[in-house]
């Protein structure tokens, strides 16, 4: 097998929401797979990942512009490169620039989807740049059978967690029920019906809502509203270096995600499992891939999307039962174990990657 070397196209680096990027191209440059990395615009701007600064030396943020204009930046920082494929890591613009880049250069490309990225790209367009590309990969079962369904040849490589960073304590419910939920603050998370939720709830608790975005002052307002402004934390955006802690203190992760008025929903979202490699029981949504990951009884409950009632029966079912949580925490990170130990997982995405692109 001859000598690999993958340009990758990825969207705004770095995102603090996004480590499953962050992971899997670290491993791509650990096993020196990578030509280089463009980014097709700036990241989000927040405090990074601890681990992001062994990786932002190796990308380049391309000027803004067309996806041929931006294809041209890359063919002229590829130059006397060797170069055996170009892979879009998202599904809209990275994926069109990496085609193009792909096309000059006389290689192969292909490209992952996660979520709202394949959302972005007409459904015709999105399969005829499947059917052009040499692979298509999905991270959870949601997007993969989107994706199918438009005639595309999907490969399932599940984003993994660090399980190290991740890890179970002890968990003991006393004193007031310390809730938490983690997320941008958009409408897809669900806080509000989480909010509308917890009014209903008959015991003392805690809620931290960790996470920034455009929603913040709307949910301050229902907060307030609801008379819950001494029981309810908008914490902010947190860094994994904080995270960790944040689930060990906890009792039980909410994760009430929707499908929002635009159609926009969660695939598999991080904090479903960083809260199950932290041995918490779960209470989500059946919403996306999150139904596939979070078994109901067994790793976690499942509850209807939007339905505030069936949410609040679901968190009171738990803090009455120390027993259940036990055994749903054990549950959660036995699962993570199997089936996404970080490790294996981005082990997996090179090795496939490699098999495509050599």
């Amino acid at each position: 097998m001859r000598e690999c070397k993958i340009a990758m196209i990825v969207s705004g680096f770095p995102r603090r929401s996004e480590t499953f990027a962050l992971q899997e191209l670290l491993a791509l440059d650990a096993q020196g797979l990578l030509a280089g990395i463009f980014a097709t615009k700036p990241g989000d701007g927040s405090l990074i990942h601890p681990d992001c600064r062994n990786i932002l030396r190796r990308v380049v943020h391309l000027p803004a512009g067309s996806p041929a204009q931006q294809a041209e930046f890359v063919i002229e920082g590829l130059k006397g490169q060797v170069v055996s494929g170009v892979h879009g890591y998202f599904a809209h613009t990275p994926a069109e620039v990496a085609s193009l880049v792909a096309e000059r250069l006389g290689v192969p490309y292909g490209f992952s989807t996660h979520a709202l990225d394949a959302r972005k790209v007409p459904a015709s367009q999105l399969a005829e740049r499947a059917q052009k590309s040499s692979c298509v990969i999905a991270c959870n079962h949601d997007v993969a059978r989107d994706l199918s369904d438009k005639g595309a040849v999907v490969t399932l490589l599940p984003h993994g967690v660090d399980t190290k960073r991740f890890s179970p304590s002890p968990l003991i419910l006393s004193g007031p029920i310390r809730l938490l939920a983690v997320g941008r603050l958009v409408e897809k998370k669900g806080f509000d019906v989480l909010i509308k939720a917890v009014r209903r709830l008959s015991f003392p608790f805690h809620l931290k809502i960790i996470g920034e975005g455009p929603e913040r002052e709307r949910l301050t307002q229902d907060i307030a509203a609801a008379n819950l402004s001494d029981d309810i934390e908008l914490c902010g955006g947190m860094t994994h270096a904080e995270l960790p802690n944040e689930y060990q203190n906890a009792h039980i992760v909410v994760v009430p995600s929707i499908v929002n008025r635009a159609g926009d929903r969660d695939g598999l979202p991080n904090v479903v499992l960083e809260a199950m490699a932290s041995g918490r029981p779960v209470i989500a949504s059946d919403v996306g891939a999150i139904k596939g990951t979070v078994v109901d009884d067994e790793t976690g409950l499942l509850v209807p999307q939007g339905d505030s009632t069936a949410l609040a029966f679901a968190i009171e079912s738990l803090a009455g039962t120390p027993g259940l949580c036990e055994k749903l925490g054990r549950g959660a990170r036995q699962r993570i174990e199997r089936d996404f130990e970080l490790g294996v997982c981005t082990e997996r995405f090179c090795r496939f990657l490699k098999f495509v692109y050599a």
